[in-house]
């Protein structure tokens, strides 16, 4: 009798699995070093991420299912985990001068960002429920601790509590719905779902979907789940916002794309009524919460949830066209958070970090470099065109408006022109208020990111082919 036990094709995850042993050889490094250790960390981070982002690119586009069938990767999972590292690694850079600033460099912030991607990647090749949770916690448990990684400021660690009490919140949710969709398909598999579901659905397992979208919105921050966004990211060292920001945000975007066209292609009509109620909700709040902030990181943050509703507007249409503006609209999202946040890094004046938006006044004339970067994150962020942030909102409303969803596609027009008011006035303060004061001078890094994300923002509509096409392949892969 044979009593072999079969062995997974690892292959899939030869990236996870990198950074796993990576993650491993930098804590070990750490414990040995203690806190002299912190710059041989950071950059032992971003080589790993390097590292692990060149695994993923040379991996096939075709799809392999491993780990009997939990673990997917496919050209979806190529792009979204691409743009993860990316992300990720662009906030490490830009955290060090601001923690060496703050006397609060230590070596477990590389490390803990390390975790949270690994948790990310995993979120982006889950193929089923348990997989979708392993990823979802590792994530967060990583980011409770980041968000009150400045443990001598009350606000940071105000932050971090409430992060991990509502996150707690929304994983109980997350596992009441995924119980009873397993409960009434006898599944937890995406495509066992699928197949379960064919035909009308039971009350049961819609109540299922209902909680496990509330559990993905909470990630995503969209309305009315985002009550933990704004807190967080003001209480939050700016760096750790910036992450926040971008990297859980394109990886929990990319977990509720798989999660709804992988688990219920068959019952569009069901989920798509929950993710327009999310967009709608996401661009009202997004729209109108954030006229009256005078915290630049608060207002990002009411920025970025009206961004996510911008987003499940092409999650909503449930189309190649709609996922691929998904990809397009996060990707170009990454960019432009990175950009902001340098900016919002450079803010500092007399050793002082500054969050004040009136801090802002007359930049132009003591920073004019600054104030343009900061200008043209502002007006992408509006949908102006011809910068990039209006080709990621055309190519949502484009796809909502070809499956007939034309009144969600004008109200998010309406609610971009809404949003436009609180960016123009950023604008209006720096170019036409007068000075405040002069910031010091910025550090390389933030320069540098800075300086890569205005760019892309200026000059995409010239080269707009390499992302399209690669949006494009990663959401055919989907279908």
């Amino acid at each position: 009798m044979n009593f072999a036990i079969p062995v997974p094709d690892l292959a899939p995850a030869v990236p996870e699995i990198i950074l796993a042993i990576g993650v491993l050889a930098l804590v070990t490094v750490g414990a040995l070093r203690g806190e002299q250790s912190t710059p041989l960390v950071r950059l032992g981070a971003l080589a790993l991420l390097g590292v692990t982002l060149l695994a993923v690119l040379v991996m096939p586009n075709e799809r392999v299912v491993t780990f009997s069938g939990s673990f997917v990767m496919d050209a979806f999972g190529k792009f979204m985990k691409a743009l993860t590292l990316i992300a990720s690694a662009t906030a490490i850079y830009m955290s060090a001068d601001f923690f060496r600033r703050e006397n609060i460099d230590r070596f477990e912030f590389p490390i803990l960002v390390l975790l949270s991607t690994l948790g990310m990647l995993v979120m982006v090749s889950a193929n089923d429920l348990i997989a979708l949770y392993m990823g979802l916690e590792l994530l967060s448990l990583s980011s409770y601790v980041i968000a009150s990684f400045d443990r001598d400021n009350p606000r940071s660690t105000e932050a971090g509590l409430k992060y991990f009490v509502l996150g707690a919140l929304s994983s109980g949710m997350l596992l009441y719905g995924a119980s009873l969709v397993y409960g009434f398909t006898g599944t937890v598999s995406f495509d066992g779902i699928a197949a379960a579901l064919k035909g009308q659905p039971g009350i049961g397992a819609i109540l299922g979907l209902v909680f496990v979208a509330a559990g993905v919105a909470f990630k995503i921050s969209a309305a009315p789940f985002h009550m933990w966004t704004p807190d967080v990211y003001e209480g939050a060292p700016t760096p750790v916002t910036a992450f926040f920001a971008s990297a859980p945000k394109a990886a929990a975007m990319a977990l509720a794309v798989r999660l709804f066209i992988g688990a219920f292609p068959n019952i569009v009509s069901e989920w798509r009524q929950i993710v327009v109620f999310l967009a709608v909700a996401s661009m009202i709040l997004g729209s109108f919460a954030a006229i009256g902030q005078r915290n630049i990181k608060r207002l990002m943050a009411y920025s970025s949830i009206g961004n996510v509703g911008y987003a499940l507007i092409g999650l909503a249409a449930g189309t190649v066209d709609g996922v691929q503006g998904v990809l397009i609209y996060m990707a170009i999202y990454v960019v432009m958070t990175a950009g902001a946040f340098a900016c919002i890094l450079a803010m500092r004046r007399q050793g002082v970090n500054l969050e004040g938006i009136d801090d802002l006044s007359g930049l132009a004339r003591s920073h004019p470099g600054l104030a343009f970067g900061f200008a043209t994150m502002m007006l992408s962020l509006a949908g102006i065109p011809p910068l990039a942030g209006f080709f990621a909102k055309f190519y949502v409303f484009a796809a909502a408006v070809q499956v007939g969803l034309v009144a969600l596609a004008v109200f998010g027009v309406i609610m971009s022109v809404v949003g436009a008011y609180y960016y123009l006035r950023i604008v209006k303060i720096m170019y036409f208020d007068e000075p405040a004061g002069a910031f010091e001078p910025m550090p390389g890094s933030v320069r540098a990111v800075l300086g890569v994300a205005t760019a892309f923002i200026l000059l995409f509509w010239l080269v707009p082919a390499p992302l399209v096409g690669a949006a494009t392949t990663a959401a055919r892969s989907l279908f």
